[in-house]
């Protein structure tokens, strides 16, 4: 498929009125990405799997820890220079304050009269998706000396190359900023209808049309819908679910299953109290709520006949332990006494969920933000491993010894999770009654843990989930996960830090990009620079010390969208838990609310901005949900 194609397509979903109607256009697209199976031969580059990932703003599949590492100033400079000699980096930030967003700012210049450079030999030919992804991926494969001048030079070869549209999606995409209005579930409708509407009954009893007989309707099964989404629970690849509904229909998507060595989304729990769980579950699986951050074993031994191999084709054979965090980010390194312990353990390939723990020298458990100094530590690992020590606490069992677990009751995934690491699995204890859970809180509380997770015994495991069979229960004192949109500048000995911080939730009822939010710029009638999709609940400079502030500093300054005064703006990046008094109602911010003594408690390394907080439980907070 043609890049331009894709692009002036995208804006035509972007542009549709109504769910099904978007979905049924996105459908189409996805029809028309790539040669039909059986196409093989024919000269053609299927073009299905990278426009499915474009789309949802990805050149690589969720669990890929690669990253293009691009960030808004590196993206305007590109823009800048192949707009013309006249056009200046301070230009385009100029110009996208004034729009709010890069696509449209990167639309208005014409950035084709820079085409037929001979330093890039590539002419006026059309580009395609499958070149603007080669050469996207050679870009996150830029590392070292001069590798920030090289990105800038690939994205400055592809923004001479692009039409209007192309520019303008080429732009959102390397900035992650999509603004189509489809999120990853209108993505797995689509794939469904556009590959699997034939898979229904041919009654159509199972179709989604019987209600909507007076417009336009989706033809494909529910069933087939429950087989997309199973295929993305254990892949969470959307391009390869893509490729294999295609090819291979339902039964394609059903033959996918977990590997070893390709992390998944981790099962969440909702809030819920002990008679909650009684009611729904009779018998309650009752484990200790951990004070850690969520971190995912992998396990493969290798084959003594193997030579290796591909560990990421090739089931895990050799992978030795991989640890990735509930981002899916790859902590492998930075937590090698785990990777130890695995190591002298495990005698089988499994996959395990479960909680590193900071402890002290008697081995009690130290607050979250002591095991979040090891996560994102690339230097000196062996130093802090010696100021900061940590254990594993397994609770789940995913696969082990070649069987996939997930469909298992929760009761079997502990038996085989002792099988494979007896000693560090988390008591399971079952209650039925909301005293006995009271008892064990109160056990887990004395021990320095944060409170208990109370589960089904019958649960099966469902990655990326927040359903109702896993409860977390804590102490009432409440705390926000909020995203950091802005700071001020410091004063005195503070000057060159960023010292206080505009803090945000999610706004659920208002548009964002790629259901992430990230296209930067002032917005909002109070003032605040804020980013589309999110609301402003106060700000907080109390709790950080010196070298947090440091940290956050050098870590914000790259996602840096707008600065004016000693108020600057950041892409939605980075979530941080703020303890606070009470939610009071407040017309200074764009929530309609205000934290009222907020306080620093640290980053939260192990959530993203979809997982951060929302305005309505904001709203449910202050007493108005």
């Amino acid at each position: 498929m043609q890049f331009a194609a894709l692009a002036e397509r995208a804006e035509r979903v972007a542009a549709t009125d109504g769910d099904i109607e978007t979905t049924l256009g996105l459908a189409d697209l996805l029809a028309d990405a790539g040669p039909a199976a059986g196409a093989e031969g024919d000269g053609s580059t299927d073009g299905l799997p990278v426009v499915t990932r474009f789309l949802l703003g990805r050149v690589f599949p969720a669990h890929d820890t690669r990253t293009l590492d691009v960030g808004p100033a590196l993206c305007r400079e590109a823009i800048a220079r192949a707009a013309g000699p006249n056009v200046s980096a301070a230009d385009v930030e100029d110009r996208l304050a004034e729009r709010g967003e890069i696509g449209t700012v990167a639309a208005e210049y014409d950035l084709g009269g820079q085409r037929g450079l001979a330093a890039f030999g590539e002419g006026r030919d059309a580009l395609s998706v499958a070149a603007v992804d080669e050469r996207l991926r050679g870009l996150a494969a830029e590392s070292g000396d001069g590798s920030e001048s090289r990105k800038r030079d690939a994205l400055f070869g592809l923004f001479t190359r692009c039409s209007s549209s192309e520019a303008a999606f080429l732009a959102r995409l390397v900035l992650g900023e999509m603004r189509l209005g489809v999120g990853e579930g209108t993505v797995r409708d689509a794939v469904a209808e556009a590959f699997l509407s034939t898979d229904q009954e041919s009654d159509g009893d199972d179709a989604s049309d019987d209600d909507n007989s007076d417009g336009p309707a989706l033809r494909a099964s529910d069933e087939a819908a429950a087989a997309v989404e199973r295929a993305l629970q254990v892949t969470n690849d959307y391009g390869r679910v893509a490729v294999r509904a295609r090819d291979e229909g339902t039964e394609g998507l059903r033959a996918e299953s977990l590997r070893v060595g390709r992390p998944v989304q981790a099962m969440l729990a909702q809030a819920g109290t002990a008679t909650d769980a009684v009611d729904s579950f009779g018998a309650v699986a009752v484990e200790t709520k951990f004070d850690g951050a969520r971190v995912q074993v992998h396990y493969a031994p290798a084959d003594p006949g193997s030579d290796g191999g591909d560990a990421a084709e090739s089931d895990g054979d050799g992978l030795g332990p991989r640890l990735y965090s509930r981002n899916m980010d790859d902590v492998t390194e930075a937590l090698p006494e785990i990777v130890e312990y695995v190591s002298e353990r495990v005698d089988v390939p499994a996959i395990v969920d479960g909680e590193v723990v900071a402890v002290d020298d008697d081995g009690d458990p130290l607050p979250f933000q002591e095991v979040l100094r090891r996560f994102r530590r690339k230097h000196d690992v062996e130093r802090m491993r010696e100021t900061v020590s940590l254990r594993l606490h397994a609770f789940d069992c995913l696969h082990a010894d070649g069987d996939d677990l997930l469909d298992e009751p929760l009761r079997v995934r502990h038996e085989r999770l002792r099988e494979v690491l007896p000693d560090a699995t988390a008591d399971l204890t079952l209650a039925d009654d909301p005293e006995a859970i009271a008892a064990a809180e109160r056990a887990a509380l004395d021990a320095g843990h944060e409170g208990v997770m109370l589960k089904s015994p019958e649960s099966t495991y469902t990655p990326g989930d927040r359903g109702r069979d896993w409860l977390k229960r804590k102490p009432d004192v409440e705390t926000l996960d909020a995203v950091v949109v802005g700071a001020e500048w410091g004063e005195g000995r503070r000057a060159e830090l960023f010292g206080t911080f505009l803090l945000a939730v999610r706004d659920e009822g208002a548009e964002r990009p790629n259901d992430r939010g990230t296209d930067g710029g002032p917005t909002g009638d109070d003032g605040d620079l804020a980013s589309a999709g999110y609301a402003t609940v106060g700000k907080v400079a109390t709790g950080i010390t010196d070298e947090a502030l440091a940290d956050l500093t050098e870590r914000l300054a790259t996602h840096v969208v707008d600065e004016s005064g000693t108020t600057v703006a950041f892409d939605p990046e980075l979530v941080v838990e703020v303890g606070y008094e009470e939610i009071q109602t407040s017309p200074t911010y764009s929530a309609g609310y205000a934290l009222r003594f907020p306080r620093f408690v640290g980053v939260r390394e192990d959530k993203g901005v979809d997982d951060a907080d929302s305005l309505t439980r904001v709203r449910r907070l202050a007493g108005d949900g």
